[in-house]
């Protein structure tokens, strides 16, 4: 069976064996996704797969499905896929690539396989429009190469959506022209944090990383291919110390500071000054240029106030733009960045923390904090992707055992994040249409190689994907009778997954310390920071 779980699957009698004799064929809007399949199937199985208009693998649009929407019919002669759009076609032959042996997600010949395909008819459609997984490459930069992996992992799991973490007090990862030491000063750090707590050392050993305007358009495009859009995020006004480190004068306080070493927030925040907002302006033309994404993700979130409060400057400026306090200043920033995206045909993406002022209409909100900021932006008419700690943060830890690696926060098993539901149940049917959908978050302060985010995400990612996908009942018991399937489909492809007994040896972390917390504290820290947050 499918991960995620298909609308309707009706088995059929016999099989479709792939041989010598099998040919593909599609239209030629389908080129890419033909020649995509074509790449996919003939490593393991050593097939030339030749594309020929008689095949007996078929592709095609159909103007009576959804736009990711698929059928796939296999009988003893034919495999039919069709799709509302490419991206549903797409869809369908990864569902087809499931029906095969595991070993089909080999990188090479696998001798000796018989490559059947059950008969099979699949009618099937995602349940969001959203369906994601958020990656800081900040704290922890991760090399091209493997952030190409893990969109053909999402691709697997048909998740469309990345949201990619670019900038953070300890690292800024992407290349701007026009700010050169962005990535000269800010994309390096001399070394990093072991450990969640305050007193945990530093191990000495200088990271860092960028990506360059060539790679990202690299990623983007194979991201496209995999019908996934990629949606950047530049912090601000707050996590921008490595921001400051290259450029000082865009801080209050206009003092030296390094790329930040240690986890959490830093103080440091930007400046109001208009010539702030003009060089985070530039930053974000380059942006637009690069991710043709019509969400920009711009942060907004924990932005510490006390340098603001202290400073007679901001003080002065605060009463130029009218502004009687810096809780006021902060939705300013976030304003003038939301015009600027507007202007530009753009939809501006933020934290929930943006709510706590007035915000443009078209902006979209992250609730992250619970589901607090999900009810209060629909209900206000924002748009909304849920994505609440408690239920989908992928740092936290995995179970209440000692040997999870540097436990942080709530334990979140694999059946915690199977009852994710994105749509708050107190939303209207007008209200929860605003709840484009959903995705996971991966923070990287204590994932410190793509080994490590493999063992966070996976098999969580694969929960979320079905809750984000299907449409209906969920039964976890049988989803996890599928899910021990699927794990195969992982092993072939290297994915070094959590095991439902916990951590290998080498996923440990003995002695580093971490900072678990229980549920009931958990609950309590975050109605503590959405108490400013208007439910109406």
């Amino acid at each position: 069976m499918l991960i995620p779980r298909p609308l309707s699957i009706e088995a059929c009698d016999g099989e479709l064996v792939l041989d010598h004799d099998t040919t593909v064929s599609a239209p030629d809007q389908l080129g890419g996704v033909l020649a995509w399949l074509q790449q996919a199937l003939r490593p393991a199985t050593g097939l030339p797969l030749c594309a020929d208009k008689s095949g007996n693998v078929l592709l095609y649009l159909s103007d009576d499905l959804g736009p990711e929407a698929y059928r796939l019919q296999v009988t003893a002669n034919q495999v039919t896929i069709e799709g509302g759009t490419a991206a549903g076609v797409f869809y369908g032959c990864q569902a087809l690539l499931q029906l095969l042996p595991p070993e089909i997600y080999r990188r090479s010949h696998v001798a000796g396989q018989r490559w059947a395909i059950p008969a099979v008819r699949i009618v099937d459609e995602p349940r969001f429009g959203w369906r994601g997984a958020m990656l800081d490459v900040a704290r922890h930069f991760m090399p091209k190469h493997d952030v190409l992996r893990f969109i053909d992992l999402m691709a697997l799991h048909r998740l469309n959506t990345l949201h990619w973490h670019l900038t953070d007090d300890q690292g800024w990862r992407l290349e701007i022209k026009r700010y050169p030491r962005l990535t000269e000063v800010g994309a390096w750090r001399r070394e990093s944090q072991v450990g969640a707590v305050r007193t945990a050392p530093g191990d000495g050993r200088p990271h860092g990383g960028f990506y360059t305007q060539e790679d990202v358009r690299e990623i983007v495009a194979y991201a496209a291919e995999r019908f996934i859009t990629v949606v950047p995020e530049i912090e601000s006004p707050g996590h921008v110390r490595a921001a400051l480190a290259a450029y000082p004068e865009l801080g209050v306080t206009g003092r030296p500071v390094e790329v930040w070493t240690r986890w959490g927030i830093s103080t440091d925040v930007l400046n109001a000054e208009e010539s702030t907002v003009d060089f985070f302006t530039g930053v974000l033309d380059e942006v637009m240029e690069l991710f043709p994404s019509r969400w920009i993700g711009v942060g907004g979130d924990e932005c510490p106030r006390d340098q603001w409060r202290a400073d007679e400057r901001t003080g002065r400026r605060m009463a130029e733009l009218g502004l009687t306090g810096a809780e006021q200043l902060q939705s300013w920033f976030i304003g003038r960045l939301d015009a600027h995206l507007t202007a530009a045909g753009r939809r501006l993406f933020g934290w929930d923390e943006i709510l706590e002022g007035d915000l443009g209409p078209s902006a979209t909100v992250a609730s992250w904090r619970g589901m607090t900021g999900a009810v209060a932006a629909a209900r206000r008419g924002h748009d909304v992707v849920a994505c609440p700690d408690d239920l989908v943060y992928l740092d936290y830890r995995q179970s209440e055992s000692p040997d999870e690696p540097i436990p942080v926060a709530i334990p979140l098993t694999l059946r915690d994040v199977y009852a994710f539901e994105p749509v708050p149940a107190q939303l209207t049917p007008e209200q929860a249409r605003h709840v484009l959908g959903g995705q996971a978050n991966i923070w990287t302060e204590h994932a410190d190689s793509p080994r490590a985010v493999d063992y966070l995400a996976f098999p969580r990612l694969c929960a979320v994907a079905e809750v984000l996908w299907t449409t209906g009942e969920r039964d976890f018991a049988e989803f996890e009778a599928r899910l021990d399937r699927h794990l195969a489909r992982l092993d072939a492809l290297g994915v070094e997954y959590r095991r439902a007994d916990g951590p290998l040896p080498w996923q440990k972390r003995p002695g580093v310390p971490g900072r678990p917390q229980t549920r009931q504290q958990r609950t309590v820290h975050i109605a503590h920071l959405v108490a400013n947050i208007s439910q109406t």
